[in-house]
């Protein structure tokens, strides 16, 4: 579904993603984990097709990143809410609905997969920040694409919400979708089919959370990270 071979990227003289290697598969949700600024935001956005990269390729549905076959395939959510805040949570979605053709009663679905119902009338500048979120979370949804790309999309949100969005990213993979989710919340990695952890543009772990904590020796996930970046430092 996704593969990237020797990706770098660079930002001035510092080397964000170095040689980076690695292949998501279709109908999985697969978790991307790291501290801030160890390259996650960045390996999505050239998955994506929006990110200028230096050396190595980006491969997503047989196409190349970015490409025109793609546009109607990907759905993204920033960390930063991309919905009009003059409209109201129902007008937001039935908008970016209305541009893949879709009817008002299917993109009203994406309102309620994202639990928004009882604010579907309320304008997008009155929501709090997380409310924010998960309206640009419909947004992206409502076309049902092939491949779903989220930058950290329960910040913020509360325990039976963040439940309830893993459930529906669950449901998304089983009708065949492929989604990537970033994190540096280690608890919800658990979540995932597989786990890629990155750490200063270096893929240190790609494998399932069994797998991942099976090879640092410890059923503790954030352990494991820990034991993973500690052999790495001693490797490098």
């Amino acid at each position: 579904m996704i593969e990237v071979k020797g990706l770098v990227v660079k930002r001035g003289r510092r080397v964000v993603l170095d040689a980076f290697d690695c292949e998501i598969p279709r109908g999985s949700v697969t978790g991307l984990l790291g501290p801030s600024g160890s390259g996650k935001t960045t390996l999505m956005r050239a998955i994506v097709g929006v990110q200028v990269v230096a050396a190595g390729t980006v491969t997503v549905l047989g196409h190349p990143a970015g490409s025109a076959p793609l546009r109607r395939k990907i759905g993204y959510v920033t960390q930063a809410p991309s919905v009009y805040a003059d409209l109201t949570v129902r007008e937001n979605i039935r908008y970016f609905g209305s541009l893949y053709r879709i009817s008002a009663r299917t993109s009203d679905e994406a309102l309620a997969a994202v639990g928004l119902e009882t604010h579907a009338d309320q304008l997008v500048s009155d929501l709090s920040g997380g409310q924010r979120s998960r309206a640009s979370l419909a947004c992206a949804i409502v076309s049902r694409p092939e491949v779903l790309v989220l930058d950290e999309p329960t910040v913020g949100q509360d325990p039976v919400l963040r439940d309830e969005l893993w459930n529906h990213f669950r449901r998304l993979a089983a009708d065949g979708a492929t989604v990537l989710v970033s994190s540096h919340v280690m608890d919800e990695a658990n979540r995932c089919d597989r786990l890629l952890l990155i750490r200063q543009g270096v893929l240190i772990a790609d494998d399932t959370p069994a797998a991942v904590k099976q090879s640092a020796g410890t059923d503790d996930l954030d352990e494991a990270f820990l034991r993973l970046i500690r052999r790495q430092e001693v490797t490098a």
